[in-house]
Formats: structure tokens, C-alpha cells, sequence
């Protein structure tokens, strides 16, 4: 029955918190018992100022796979239901990144101040706004499918997210770490964006129109994109345990840590669920488009965020941490917010005709 119940996500993604758990515990042991590995990886050659190069090659990895399947020419056909778009775009953009921002700052700044050094929340804190700030990407297909959502409309919101996300993910996230205590080095940030948004999804993109192009579009879809098949998880998880062998002190020494700073990003997922479900709730769309929409603005880019966090405060920074726990919690959260998607269908209408965007597969 388990398989059945999750047929559309993968082995990997199904048991990634599970992955993501043995990873830490991985670093952790390397990080302690063989300190000549975090010793060597965080020195040049290996690292470029603050950017680990075998962890940039591995974000790589991960997010080139996810950006062949964006297909950009398909936004010009969005006008044909706008307001799953402007439920989108709204949360994603001008709700998600300052409601994280308030949340994560009352938890880790006020709630449990008596268990977190100030800076160290600072930091915390800073990772959880560059989360909130990466709606997610790639996950969302799995999610959408999950909750037989319209899988082509799926493909229009995710690419009007990533372009939007090209011109406001660093005004955002510049904003919102200016108030806290962290120092914000602006040409650290757009040169991360550039590195792991707008050179991987340039290659996507070129890749997609060229393999269309010479094969078709069914060997892009079922030959050539399958090809990658674990790359990115296994990419996530090579990347896990390099940043938790250079982490490893500060886990054993902080724990508690990992449950408190969980508890921000949890609240914040599900209180991003709901505005954007209801909303579309609301204004009566489909299912099949609003399950989809919300499950964009709830999830990370949290191979975005890693790889960010990474660039600007270093592999060993409490902000990288607190990334790093956003993927810890996200799977099994997800799948919860899918059952209650599931379960709830029955709140909205049955599709329209003119909401069928079948035709953007042609």
C-alpha cells in the first residue's frame, strides 16, 4: 500500500528526512574522528573565499536536472487562468519571506532566547530568512502529483517563480538580513545567484531547447532528463555530509539546536499552506491548481538556500545550519500537507474546460 500511496515520489525522496538524519550522523563522525578531511576541504584549493568548491560542484548537480524542466514558453498561455498565478506570486513574494522573517525572529530571538546565544540566534536566523525567501523549485512536481494536480499549469507557476525569483530573491533576502546582525556582503549574494540560479537555469533552458530541437520533446521528458535520475538527491546528500564534517563541533555541542530551530520553519510552512489554499479556496479555482500553488509557496529551494548560505557566512555558520534543517523537516511535513490536500478535494469545484492546459505539453 506504501508504494502505492506515494507511487509519484521517488525511493530517495520518499525516506529523504531519513537520508538527511544518517548524513548528519556521517558528517558528524568524519568531522571528529578523521578532522584531516573538514581540515583539508576547508582550505584552498578547496575553497574559493567563503565557497567550498566540491560543495559548489554538488549544487550544481543538483539544480541543472531541475531547471531542463522548466519550460519557460509556457507562461504566455498562463492568462488563461490569472488567478492561480496571482495566488502564487502574491504569497510567494510578498508574504513568505516577511512572515518567515517575523516568525524565526520571535522564536529564536525572543521564545527561546534563555537556549540560544544572541549571535548565534542571529545567525539562525539569517539562514531561515534565506529559506523563506526560495520558494520551492523542484519538489513541487512531486507534491503537484501527489495531489493530481493540473501537471502543465504545475510547469507555468514554477516558471513565472523562477524568473521572478532572478530579479527579487537578492532585494529580498539584502532587506531582511539587514535587520538583523549579520553583515550582508551584496556582491556575495548576487554572485550566488548568479552561480546557482542564472548559470544553471541559462544551461537548462539551452539544453531543453536544444535536445527538443534535434530529439523531441518525449526524449527530453523520458530519455534524457530520467538519465539524471538520483543525481540531484544523491548530489543533496553528498552535500549534507560535507557541510556536516565541517559542522560537526557545533552539533555536538548545540543538539538542541537542530528541535528549536525546527520549530520556525514548521509553524512558518504550514501557516504558508493555508493562506495560499484558502485564498484559492476563496476564489473557487480547481484542485488541481490550488493544491499545486500552495504546495509552491509551503516548500524551499532548499538546494537554493544551502548554496547561498554557504556562499555568504561559510560552511560552518550557524545560517548554513539552519538551511540545512529546513531540508531536514521538509519531506515529512510535505507529505502531511499532502494528506491534508487530498483529504479536503472535496472543498473546491471540479476543473473547467478552460483551465485545461494540457495543451502546453504539444
Amino acid at each position: 500500500m506504501a508504494e502505492k500511496k506515494y507511487s509519484g515520489i521517488s525511493f530517495f525522496e520518499r525516506y529523504l528526512t531519513v537520508w538527511v538524519a544518517l548524513c548528519i550522523i556521517v558528517g558528524v563522525l568524519i568531522g571528529q574522528f578523521i578532522p584531516v578531511i573538514p581540515n583539508t576541504l576547508g582550505k584552498p584549493p578547496f575553497t574559493y573565499e567563503q565557497i567550498s568548491i566540491p560543495i559548489a560542484v554538488l549544487i550544481w548537480l543538483m539544480i541543472y536536472p531541475m531547471m531542463l524542466k522548466i519550460d519557460f514558453s509556457s507562461i504566455v498561455k498562463a492568462t488563461k487562468n490569472p488567478k492561480g498565478l496571482t495566488v502564487t506570486t502574491v504569497v510567494n513574494w510578498l508574504i513568505k519571506p516577511f512572515t518567515m522573517y517575523v516568525i524565526a525572529a520571535f522564536f529564536l530571538k525572543v521564545v527561546f532566547q534563555n537556549l540560544i546565544d544572541p549571535d548565534l540566534a542571529s545567525d539562525y536566523l539569517a539562514g531561515a530568512i534565506i529559506l523563506g525567501a526560495a520558494p520551492c523549485t523542484a519538489m513541487v512536481f512531486v507534491w503537484s502529483h501527489l495531489t493530481k494536480g493540473n501537471p502543465a499549469y504545475t510547469v507555468v507557476q514554477v516558471a513565472v517563480n523562477d524568473l521572478i525569483l532572478l530579479f527579487a530573491f537578492v532585494p529580498i533576502v539584502a532587506l531582511l538580513l539587514g535587520q538583523t546582525e549579520a553583515f550582508v556582503p551584496f556582491g556575495t549574494l548576487t554572485l550566488s545567484v548568479v552561480l546557482f540560479v542564472v548559470i544553471p537555469l541559462t544551461l537548462g533552458y539551452l539544453s531543453r531547447v536544444f535536445i527538443i530541437r534535434k530529439k523531441g520533446i518525449d526524449y527530453l521528458e523520458n530519455v534524457y532528463i530520467k538519465k539524471f535520475g538520483n543525481v540531484t538527491i544523491v548530489g543533496l546528500l553528498l552535500t549534507l555530509i560535507l557541510i556536516f564534517t565541517l559542522q560537526g563541533s557545533a552539533i555536538i555541542d548545540n543538539p538542541l539546536h537542530i528541535g528549536l530551530i525546527s520549530v520556525p520553519l514548521i509553524i512558518q510552512t504550514v501557516f504558508i499552506f493555508l493562506i495560499a489554499y484558502l485564498w484559492a479556496k476563496v476564489w473557487k479555482l480547481p484542485h488541481d491548481i490550488a493544491a499545486p500553488g500552495a504546495m509552491i509557496g509551503a516548500s524551499n529551494f532548499f538546494e537554493l538556500a544551502v548554496a547561498v548560505a554557504i556562499a555568504l557566512f561559510g560552511a560552518q555558520s550557524g545560517a548554513t545550519l539552519a538551511t540545512v534543517v529546513g531540508v531536514l523537516v521538509e519531506v515529512p511535513l510535505m507529505l502531511a500537507l499532502v494528506k491534508i490536500a487530498n483529504s479536503t478535494r472535496k472543498w473546491f469545484a471540479e476543473p473547467k474546460p478552460d483551465t485545461d492546459f494540457a495543451e502546453l505539453h504539444q
